[in-house]
């Protein structure tokens, strides 16, 4: 089955527990191998919800793959600052470069819930080269686009119905792997009983070796899952010697277990002679990849030892917590000292521990490490340490929102605090929490008291400050102080802090060439900000996330869809979690518009729900009207004007557009309510009404510098002057905007109106090819040439007049499916998405298609959809 997939991008081994998951990848990695394509492993736990420890591992493990880069893959992922999206990055450029077929395995997935690594997972995914392949165990089903997959023949998966023993298999396994006499109507039973499942044939196996009454035994034997894994295990268990069994329970505590760490645990020096024979017993045990005689437990065996430690040496628990605490501290590994601690009820010890390590952790990134710590220790124990409380609402912030952490900075008193230290963490934490808020008024407020009383000596916090607010006064208008800040930032900070100030300057100041209407300038900071990745402060939740999504936004401007969704895939879930409110508006209505361009309607709407849930649970009023707005101008696009007006009113918070109207946010400088509003109108054909605020609020944009925002209002402009029947001054107007635009490169700014402004953009093409003077300019005409191009078939020629003009008109009337189609393409989707909508093969909609033109004489789809309008069968 596997050696005839090579076409399939992933290869899904999906089962419950033990039921050979792993052994069949193992086999399979063999199977590869023996055809010479190259491998590599990794095996998940729950650590790997950390992106930055997941991707650290993953190069590793590539980097055995690839030891001619491996040096390349190490420095990638051990870099100082280096952000999660970037080692992501780098990751898939060193897959892209690789010349050999390969295949990834990633074995006990469904430890990963973590939702940016399973957005990583499914970027590097849609980006492997066709001679890559991906391997992933797992006992569920992982959110990684199969849907997709599996309608595009990627997909090839192995579930528990083809892992599970047959009758056959089960004989071969006792009679011939474990060397166990049993008749044939035993092992019908153990089969039966078992279903198959490899996991529980196994532990009976083991069992069995040992009994004299085996016909006792199976006859008693229950088959469920579980239960089946504690019972036998309890009977292996009790036939260990006594010192095998007291290393089991002992060192049940560990996730890991090695020679000197089992030694710390339990004294002598023996272990490491168990160890090896509960190898070589295959008890449980499994050797972890790449760690030389590092092992782990069976989950189930795991569990259940602890269970039974806890039962019979109670009073061990914590001293053996303590032990393997003290052993990684000593070993200069704080991470599994604090957890160990933590997990043995050593609050204080973790305390301690945290104290030394807390600004280390929180400076390197690790939000969501320190919110796990912090929820389990109780808040007494930190409540006399200023310091861990303030780390704890950085965490906080950054995991579970900024009003749990607003809270907690009101409840812990550090505001009155009278240490430097403490007082720089809460300068720089107001104002970032109500930023995150999107309380950019009060933000700028509490913002502009706490620079007052900078430096306090704390390069952390300095920068954080700095930045945040060098943003603030851009989104505030004041462009110059949001200059001398970055300045001032930039001369003020050293070493690592350099790279997050190059950062955040540029990405600053490339939002504001933005607005001013110059992309190229805009474009180029931004590159320069993604690769500046040394930051010191948004690499804790999403590294580049920042200047990362501002880059794709000038990349899907520029109409480079493939890149930018690239970027976005990567990114929008950094920002996310970041909780960086422009950024969320502005990458999901990108990823929308992305995915309708591609013709998936449905994935375009999604990305929308998406966002106005995230702006619901985040108590972001913003984000919910944004997303309204963008889903009101898909239907308006649609021609679906009902609807559209009904969700522009829903949008409408007034007191949201009034904030928005005060600031320049860049995710609102040319999408606010009052654009959605006109441009409903003028689709809706009711310009007029629309054309003396629009000509308004376009000399003000002029006036007031925000040439971007006055590009789009001449848009607008020209295709409410159309409609309403002024053509001259409607090309006219296209015309200058298009000068403008060329200039700059813009593309969708204009493309994502439709193929109505894409009709003016060839009437302006039009007359200038019939004038002699206007052709003279070569750029001018090639830009023009590139936009058409952009609109695509939407600017196909109109249908001849001798193509039908009713029903009637038709020689075989169309079917019910095939109006059904003309409605779904009118809507946007294409084939493939028609497909997925059908449930019906790609093939099958061409065969639709073809009926449908010839009915119609149609050469294309855009005119099958114009002739279906202009006939009443579709709106």
């Amino acid at each position: 089955m596997v050696r005839n997939s090579t076409s399939v991008k992933l290869i899904l081994v999906r089962a419950p527990a033990g039921f050979g998951k792993t052994t069949a990848m193992v086999q399979c990695r063999a199977l590869l191998e023996e055809n010479q394509v190259d491998t590599a492993w990794m095996t998940l736990d729950s650590g790997d919800n950390d992106a930055s420890r997941f991707l650290a591992c993953l190069s590793a493990a590539l980097a055995a793959m690839m030891p001619d880069r491996a040096a390349a893959l190490d420095a990638a992922a051990t870099e100082s600052g280096r952000s999660p999206g970037d080692v992501a990055l780098d990751i898939m450029a060193r897959l892209e470069e690789h010349a050999s077929p390969f295949a990834l395995f990633l074995d006990d997935f469904e430890t990963v819930q973590e939702p940016t690594v399973l957005r990583l997972v499914r970027e590097i995914l849609d980006h492997l080269p066709r001679r890559g392949q991906l391997v992933i165990g797992s006992r569920g089903l992982p959110d990684l686009g199969l849907g997709r997959l599996r309608a595009r023949g990627q997909l090839l998966e192995i579930d528990a119905s083809q892992l599970r023993f047959t009758i056959n298999e089960t004989t071969e396994f006792f009679t011939q792997r474990r060397r166990l006499a049993l008749h044939e109507d035993e092992l019908s039973q153990l089969h039966s009983k078992t279903e198959g499942w490899i996991a529980a044939l196994w532990l009976a196996s083991v069992a069995l070796e040992r009994r004299e009454g085996r016909a006792e035994f199976i006859a008693r034997f229950s088959g469920s899952n579980q239960a089946v894994a504690e019972y036998l295990a309890e009977d292996v268990l009790a036939h260990q010697p006594p010192k095998v069994r007291h290393f089991l329970l002992q060192t049940s505590i560990l996730r890991h277990l090695s020679e000197p760490l089992c030694d710390a645990l339990l004294g002598g020096n023996g272990n490491g002679a168990i160890l090896r024979r509960l190898e070589e017993a295959n008890l449980f045990l499994t050797p972890i990849e790449g760690q030389e005689r590092t092992y782990r437990y069976h989950s189930l065996f795991a569990g259940f030892l602890r269970e039974q430690l806890a039962r019979e040496m109670p009073d061990e628990v914590v001293r053996l917590h303590r032990a393997a605490s003290q052993w990684y501290h000593a070993q200069g590994r704080p991470i599994p000292a604090i957890d160990h601690a933590i997990e043995g009820g050593n609050f204080e010890q973790a305390v301690q521990m945290l104290m030394q390590h807390a600004e280390n952790l929180l400076e390197a990134g690790r939000m969501r490490l320190l919110s796990r710590w912090f929820a389990v220790i109780p808040e007494h124990t930190i409540r006399s340490c200023e310091l861990l409380q303030v780390v704890h609402i950085w965490a906080l912030c950054f995991t579970r929102g900024p009003w749990d952490a607003m809270a907690l900075l009101e409840r812990s008193g550090c505001s009155r605090t009278e240490d430097p230290k403490v007082l720089a963490h809460v300068l720089a934490l107001r104002p970032m929490i109500l930023a995150i808020m999107d309380k950019t008024e009060e933000a700028y407020r509490v913002g502009c008291d706490a620079l007052a009383r900078l430096p306090v000596a704390q390069s952390f916090t300095d920068s954080i400050l700095s930045n945040e607010m060098a943003f603030i006064f851009a989104v505030m208008g004041e462009y110059q102080e949001s200059h001398k800040l970055l300045d001032a930032a930039r001369h003020r900070q050293g070493g690592e802090a350099a790279y997050f100030n190059r950062m955040y300057s540029e990405s600053v100041e490339g939002i504001i060439d933005l607005q001013e209407g110059r992309l190229r300038q805009a474009t180029a900071r931004f590159r320069i900000a993604v690769s500046a990745t040394h930051a010191v402060s948004y690499r804790h939740t999403g590294g580049n996330a920042w200047a990362g999504v501002l880059y794709a936004g000038t990349l899907y401007e520029m109409n480079d869809l493939e890149q930018a969704e690239h970027l976005l895939q990567v990114y929008v879930p950094l920002a996310r979690d970041v909780g960086l409110v422009d950024h969320m508006i502005v990458g999901y209505t990108m990823l929308s518009r992305i995915a309708f361009q591609h013709g998936d309607v449905d994935q375009a709407f999604h990305c929308l729900t998406e966002l106005e849930y995230l702006g619901h649970h985040r108590q972001l009023p913003r984000v919910v009207s944004s997303a309204k707005l963008e889903r009101a101008r898909l239907l308006t696009i649609q021609g679906n004007f009902h609807a559209a007006r009904e969700e522009l009113d829903r949008a409408n918070n007034r007191e949201v557009w009034e904030r928005v109207r005060r600031l320049r946010l860049p995710a609102h400088d040319t999408h606010n309510i009052d654009i959605g509003e006109w441009r409903w109108q003028i689709f809706a054909g009711v310009a007029n009404k629309a054309l003396p605020r629009l000509e308004a609020a376009l000399a003000d944009a002029e006036q007031s510098r925000r040439h971007r925002r006055a590009l789009k209002l001449g848009v607008l402009l020209s295709l409410a002057l159309k409609q309403t029947g002024d053509q001259p001054r409607a090309t006219a107007t296209m015309t200058q905007v298009l000068k403008t635009a060329g200039a700059e490169g813009y593309i969708r700014l204009l493309v994502d109106e439709s193929e109505r402004a894409g009709m003016l953009v060839r009437q302006v093409d039009d007359a200038l090819r019939a004038d002699s003077a206007e052709r003279s300019d070569p750029i001018f005409s090639a830009y023009l040439q590139k936009l058409l191009q952009a609109f695509g078939p939407a600017l196909a020629a109109e249908p001849e007049s001798a193509a039908p003009t009713a029903m009637t008109d038709l020689v075989e009337p169309l079917t019910t499916k095939e109006i059904r189609i003309l409605s779904l393409l009118a809507e946007g989707y294409s084939n493939s998405a028609l497909a997925e909508k059908l449930f019906v093969s790609d093939s099958t909609v061409r065969t639709h298609l073809r009926n449908i033109n010839a009915k119609l004489n149609a050469q294309n789809r855009t005119q099958a959809v114009a002739l279906a309008r202009r006939i009443g069968v579709i709106r």
